[in-house]
Parts: C-alpha cells; sequence; structure tokens
C-alpha cells in the first residue's frame, strides 16, 4: 500500500489529465472522475462513477474545470465536510470569494489556485502555483501540491490567486501578440527572434536596459521621472508606429490601444513624466 496521500481529481482536460497522471507517476493512490465518461482511460487512476463517489475517495480533491460554476454543478451532491478542495480553474476573484462560502457551508475547505504553466510543463522544473484561502491547508498538503509544481501561497483571500495568475496571463498575452504583431510588421519571424529574446532576457536583468526593475521602483514610489525619453515624445513614436502597420495593410487593433493611451497621457498632462505615469490612467479606470 502506497504510504503517499490519496488523491481525487475532478476535470480530465488536458490539465487535469496530465495532473492525474503526475500523482499517479509520484506514487499517490489516484481517483478521477470526468463530466465526460472515457477520459480516465490510460490514466493509471481509478475512475468513479459520479463526482459524489469520487469526493468520498480522498480527503484531498484537486479540481481542473472550465470554471467555478461547473463545480457548483458537479458537486452539487457531493459530500464535502472535512474535504479539502485545491481548485486550480480558472474565474474572477470575486466568483472565488463566492465558491469559498458555497464549500464552507457543505463542510469543505476551499483553496483556490492558479497554475502556471502549460500541462506538459505540470511537475516539471520550475512548474509553479500561485494558492490563496487557509494556510493551514496549504501547509498540510504541501508535500502532495509539489507533484504538480512549486507551492507559492499568494494570501487568504481567495481571490489572490486568480488576481496573480490573471497578472501574469496578461504579461504572456500581451508580449507574445505584441511579438505577433512584430513578427507580421517585419516578415520574418525567425530573424526577428533573437532581438526580441535579447530584448526580453535585457529587460529582467539590472543593465541600462533593466527596465523590470526601475519601473518596479517607480511604480511602488508613485515617482514617474521623465527627463529625456518622456511620455510626449514616446505618444508621438507610438503614432509613427501605428503609421508603418497602416502603410504595410496589417491590422492596428493593439498599436492604436497602445498609441490611444499614450495620447490620453500626454493630454491629461503627463506628457514631461516617463512611461510609468501610465499607470496613473490605469489606476483611475476610465
Amino acid at each position: 500500500m502506497s504510504s503517499r496521500e490519496a488523491v481525487t481529481v475532478i476535470g480530465l482536460g488536458s490539465m487535469g489529465s496530465t495532473m492525474a497522471r503526475t500523482f499517479v507517476a509520484a506514487g499517490h493512490p489516484t481517483t478521477v472522475w470526468n463530466r465526460t465518461p472515457g477520459k480516465a482511460d490510460g490514466l493509471g487512476a481509478v475512475p468513479a462513477a459520479t463526482a459524489a463517489e469520487a469526493v468520498a475517495a480522498s480527503k484531498v480533491v484537486v479540481i481542473s474545470q472550465v470554471d467555478y460554476p461547473a463545480m457548483f454543478e458537479s458537486l452539487a451532491d457531493a459530500d464535502l465536510r472535512g474535504r479539502v478542495l485545491f481548485n486550480l480553474s480558472s474565474d474572477s476573484p470575486e466568483r472565488l470569494r463566492q465558491a469559498t462560502e458555497w464549500v464552507t457551508e457543505r463542510g469543505g475547505t476551499l483553496v483556490t489556485g492558479g497554475i502556471m504553466v502549460p500541462p506538459p510543463g505540470i511537475g516539471q522544473p520550475g512548474s509553479y502555483v500561485f494558492y490563496a484561502g487557509s494556510e493551514e491547508a496549504v501547509a498540510a498538503h504541501q508535500a502532495t501540491l509539489e507533484v504538480l509544481g512549486r507551492v507559492d501561497h499568494v494570501g487568504t483571500d481567495p481571490g489572490q490567486a486568480m488576481l496573480y495568475y490573471q497578472a501574469m496571463l496578461n504579461i504572456f498575452w500581451a508580449t507574445l501578440i505584441s511579438y505577433f504583431y512584430s513578427a507580421s510588421l517585419v516578415g520574418n519571424a525567425e530573424q526577428l527572434r533573437p532581438y526580441v529574446a535579447t530584448m526580453l532576457t535585457d529587460l529582467a536583468e539590472d543593465g541600462p536596459m533593466g527596465f523590470l526593475r526601475i519601473m518596479t521602483t517607480e511604480l511602488d514610489s508613485g515617482q514617474h521621472p521623465g527627463g529625456d525619453n518622456n511620455l510626449h515624445m514616446q505618444a508621438v513614436g507610438a503614432e509613427h508606429v501605428v503609421q508603418a502597420f497602416t502603410e504595410a495593410g496589417l491590422d492596428v487593433t493593439v498599436p492604436s490601444a497602445v498609441a490611444a493611451l499614450f495620447a490620453r497621457a500626454d493630454a491629461a498632462g503627463y506628457g514631461a513624466d516617463g512611461l510609468s505615469a501610465l499607470v496613473e490612467l490605469v489606476k483611475k479606470g476610465d
């Protein structure tokens, strides 16, 4: 008999299936359930006939579904008393808070989470998961959770896990979409790629291009020095970028949105400030 903690995985899409397979490989007795039958084949886990049966099989339940209403529907008839649910599904921060109350009312404990790698990265070096909610529950089952990746507990507010998760997704998507645009403008992605790779590396370093550190200092201090590279100059440059895409016959949705943000900041009186002053418009939300 395995000495590892028993785990139930609810939801067997690409993410859930990989998590179940990873738990099995690590020696955890694993029970699985999916709304669509047949997804458990080849995982090495024990399939349950119902979600209630799957929950009853383990004290630890890991959920990977399309959103939180899927959990409400799937576990409506399950006995959650004494169970710790780690829901790694995506949804809004407020929905996660509501879900915590829903689980608590049924006698269980909900820990929300956001897994920060695609399915092939689960359990691999560099993988990590944001968790929020009961610190005690996370600590009690940390060894089991570490099978999926590094455990980063970001606070007791259940919504925090999704705030961090979605913040990182925003950066991920915006960066790659910008690369799609730029590669289309140049017309040769492979020739452009090394320059982009160098820029992304430099941004995170401490050299003259280390803007991640520089901007972090300015964001936290609320100071936005402009100097010789102020927002007015960059607003003009952003319009030139839009013109380049227009002349090339390409879509201008993203370049135009960036130029519009610069223009708004300039018009609002931030023209002499630096790039980080854009955050003042972000905070206003109008």
